[in-house]
């Protein structure tokens, strides 16, 4: 106990006067904001990333993240207070050690928490007896105690003696211009008393001691993640569906949902769309239901409004071939023009991008895409369209004349729908883009 308590002190000092050397594995979406934060709070950073071109981009200032203004990175490069490296050897020079890493599902829907074992595994390899670890990847309640604990204690270490551990969710919203790692108040749980009260000290740092919300073990704060992006699953799948109910009743579900904005209380607006993506929404209800089946529980209601969203591209592609038919087209050769690739306005991020699931879809029953983002200059395809690079296009008079229908996926704020709508063609709006054109007879809503 001599030892556990020396170490926590030494840790405590470090991070009390910001010498703790920061170590971020994963240069993503998660792990660089959190890295350039730390850094612009006077911490020594170094991230850890297998991909050498992330690396070479930071190493030079080169931000590849909206989130991250390049100046301020080369800002901090210039100042030695960032680097990037390839080198998982240098861990063991690290004092904090964030785990960043993506965590996707199988093709089954099962959680694949590979790249945290691996994470793991090389925080076991470069172990200098005095690591806090904090896992901020989002992952299914129980990870931090029953994979990386017990991994971390099968090889020899003891928790509060060679490391301590956390979990932290992170509430990265990519665009978000309001709320970003400085605002958003962080939920830390640590496996033990001291890696609770070590981890909430260093997030203190960074963004305030009213900012740090500390509950009483990784797992509350592991679901907490969950909840969060189930609670907005379960909610535009509920929009969705009245979307649909709505197109059969003649109804604007748009205005609808405006309407009932209207109330003080009781009641927040969630919209509908062509379906759900980036990195959180679309994975954290699965990774929830397969979890729930260890305990022989059935999460009918959150499987459901994933599977409703999960069909919205389909939906998408159904209300174009009734458009199509209207036309006598069918969409095995029209010329069809999709509006933004991207998962969400305004930025360039196309994980899980519903946008791109109803072009693969299209592309499978023929069509002849094309498509529009000022924010996604190229776009590869999946396994099955593998073949198939697009360039985004610009938008002319001249291109919109060869074109069947346009379809609206993302609401971009910088695109010429005023062109758009002018053109004449047959326009579905998934977004309500176009609400400022009312009464248009080319223009159909979701």
């Amino acid at each position: 106990m001599l030892k556990s308590a020396t170490v926590t002190e030494i840790l405590y000092e470090k991070i009390k006067t910001k010498t703790a050397r920061i170590g971020v594995i994963g240069l993503g979406y998660v792990g660089l904001p959190l890295a350039v934060e730390f850094a612009r709070n006077r911490f020594i950073v170094k991230g850890f990333d297998i991909d050498p071109n992330k690396v070479d981009y930071i190493n030079k200032g080169n931000s590849y993240i909206e989130d991250v203004p390049t100046e301020k990175l080369l800002q901090l490069m210039n100042q030695k207070q960032i680097s990037a490296t390839t080198n998982f050897a240098l861990l063991s020079e690290m004092d904090v050690v964030f785990i960043c890493v993506p965590t996707p599902f199988t093709e089954t829907k099962d959680p694949d928490i590979s790249y945290i074992q691996s994470a793991t595994e090389q925080l076991i390899k470069h172990s200098n007896g005095q690591h806090l670890i904090i896992l901020e990847s989002t992952t299914y309640p129980g990870t931090t105690e029953e994979v990386v604990q017990k991994e971390l204690e099968n090889s020899g270490l003891k928790v509060e003696e060679d490391f301590f551990l956390a979990f932290s969710p992170e509430r990265v919203d990519p665009g978000n211009k309001q709320f970003n790692i400085k605002n958003t108040p962080k939920v830390v749980g640590g496996v033990t008393e001291d890696c609770t009260n070590l981890a909430a000290l260093l997030y203190q740092k960074i963004i305030g001691e009213d900012f740090v919300y500390k509950v009483g073990s990784p797992k509350v704060a592991e679901l907490t993640k969950l909840l969060e992006n189930t609670f907005r699953s379960v909610n535009i799948a509920l929009v969705n569906e009245l979307a649909l109910l709505c197109r059969r009743m003649k109804i604007d579900v748009w205005e609808v949902i405006d309407a009932a904005a209207t109330k003080p209380f009781g009641y927040m607006p969630f919209y509908p769309g062509p379906g759900v993506g980036g990195h959180c929404i679309p994975v954290d209800p699965y990774y929830l239901s397969w979890k729930a089946r260890e305990y022989d529980f059935d999460t009918k209601f959150i499987q459901l409004s994933a599977d409703i969203n999960n069909n919205m591209p389909q939906e998408v592609v159904n209300l174009l071939h009734e458009e199509l038919n209207k036309i006598q087209r069918p969409i095995n050769g029209s010329n069809i023009l999709i509006i933004g690739a991207s998962f969400k306005n305004d930025i360039g991020d196309i994980r899980n991008s519903a946008s791109i699931r109803v072009m693969d879809l299209l592309l499978s029953k023929g069509a002849n895409l094309s498509y529009h983002d000022p924010y996604v200059p190229k776009l590869e395809f999946s396994e099955k369209h593998k073949e198939v690079v697009l360039e985004s296009i610009a938008i002319t008079k001249d291109f919109l004349a060869g074109i069947d229908c346009i379809v609206i996926l993302t609401n971009h704020t910088n695109v010429n729908y005023e062109m758009i709508v002018n053109s004449e063609k047959k326009v579905i709006d998934t977004k309500n883009a176009l609400k400022d054109y009312k009464n248009r007879m080319n223009i159909v809503k979701l």
